[in-house]
Protein backbone atom coordinates (compact mmCIF):
# COMPACT_ATOMS: atom_id res chain seq x y z
CA UNK A 1 0.00 0.00 0.00
CA UNK A 2 2.19 2.74 -1.24
CA UNK A 3 1.22 6.40 -1.13
CA UNK A 4 1.45 7.16 -4.84
CA UNK A 5 -1.37 6.81 -7.33
CA UNK A 6 -1.42 4.05 -9.96
CA UNK A 7 -3.76 3.96 -12.97
CA UNK A 8 -4.78 0.34 -12.21
CA UNK A 9 -5.73 0.99 -8.57
CA UNK A 10 -8.71 2.91 -7.25
CA UNK A 11 -9.85 3.46 -3.68
CA UNK A 12 -13.60 3.87 -3.24
CA UNK A 13 -15.04 5.19 0.01
CA UNK A 14 -18.62 4.26 0.76
CA UNK A 15 -20.45 6.10 3.46
CA UNK A 16 -24.16 6.58 3.91
CA UNK A 17 -24.97 5.00 0.50
CA UNK A 18 -22.70 7.42 -1.38
CA UNK A 19 -19.40 6.54 -3.04
CA UNK A 20 -16.34 8.65 -3.77
CA UNK A 21 -13.27 7.42 -5.67
CA UNK A 22 -9.69 8.43 -4.88
CA UNK A 23 -6.36 7.80 -6.55
CA UNK A 24 -4.37 7.13 -3.38
CA UNK A 25 -5.02 5.22 -0.20
CA UNK A 26 -4.03 8.25 1.88
CA UNK A 27 -6.70 10.44 0.25
CA UNK A 28 -9.34 7.74 0.74
CA UNK A 29 -8.30 7.17 4.34
CA UNK A 30 -8.52 10.86 5.23
CA UNK A 31 -12.03 11.10 3.81
CA UNK A 32 -13.16 7.78 5.30
CA UNK A 33 -11.90 8.73 8.74
CA UNK A 34 -13.67 12.09 8.66
CA UNK A 35 -16.91 10.38 7.59
CA UNK A 36 -16.52 7.74 10.31
CA UNK A 37 -15.99 10.48 12.90
CA UNK A 38 -19.47 11.82 12.15
CA UNK A 39 -21.35 8.73 10.95
CA UNK A 40 -19.59 6.11 13.04
CA UNK A 41 -18.53 3.90 10.14
CA UNK A 42 -17.08 4.08 6.63
CA UNK A 43 -15.70 1.56 4.16
CA UNK A 44 -12.77 1.67 1.72
CA UNK A 45 -12.88 -0.74 -1.22
CA UNK A 46 -9.63 -1.26 -3.11
CA UNK A 47 -10.27 -1.90 -6.80
CA UNK A 48 -7.38 -3.39 -8.77
CA UNK A 49 -7.59 -3.59 -12.56
CA UNK A 50 -4.44 -5.55 -13.42
CA UNK A 51 -1.27 -7.23 -12.22
CA UNK A 52 0.68 -3.97 -12.28
CA UNK A 53 -1.95 -2.42 -10.05
CA UNK A 54 -1.78 -5.38 -7.67
CA UNK A 55 2.00 -5.00 -7.51
CA UNK A 56 1.68 -1.27 -6.82
CA UNK A 57 -0.84 -1.98 -4.06
CA UNK A 58 0.84 -4.84 -2.25
CA UNK A 59 3.87 -6.23 -4.04
CA UNK A 60 4.40 -9.78 -5.28
CA UNK A 61 2.01 -11.35 -2.75
CA UNK A 62 -0.78 -9.11 -4.01
CA UNK A 63 0.03 -10.11 -7.60
CA UNK A 64 -0.39 -13.78 -6.66
CA UNK A 65 -3.67 -12.96 -4.92
CA UNK A 66 -4.84 -11.08 -8.02
CA UNK A 67 -3.98 -14.03 -10.28
CA UNK A 68 -6.15 -16.32 -8.12
CA UNK A 69 -9.26 -14.27 -8.92
CA UNK A 70 -8.70 -11.44 -11.42
CA UNK A 71 -12.45 -10.94 -11.82
CA UNK A 72 -13.10 -10.09 -8.16
CA UNK A 73 -15.06 -6.88 -7.93
CA UNK A 74 -13.24 -5.74 -4.75
CA UNK A 75 -9.60 -6.65 -4.22
CA UNK A 76 -9.54 -5.62 -0.56
CA UNK A 77 -12.10 -4.06 1.78
CA UNK A 78 -11.36 -2.02 4.89
CA UNK A 79 -14.02 -0.94 7.35
CA UNK A 80 -13.32 1.98 9.63
CA UNK A 81 -15.36 2.35 12.77
CA UNK A 82 -15.03 5.24 15.17
CA UNK A 83 -16.61 5.20 18.61
CA UNK A 84 -16.51 8.23 20.85
CA UNK A 85 -15.68 6.86 24.27
CA UNK A 86 -16.02 10.22 25.91
CA UNK A 87 -13.59 11.92 28.17
CA UNK A 88 -10.96 9.83 29.88
CA UNK A 89 -9.91 11.13 33.29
Amino acid sequence: MRGEAHPEVEYVVEADRAERAYGTFDEALIYAFSVAMSAGKARIDVLVYGEEGADAFGGSEAVEEYREDPEASVFRRFEIEVRDLGRVP
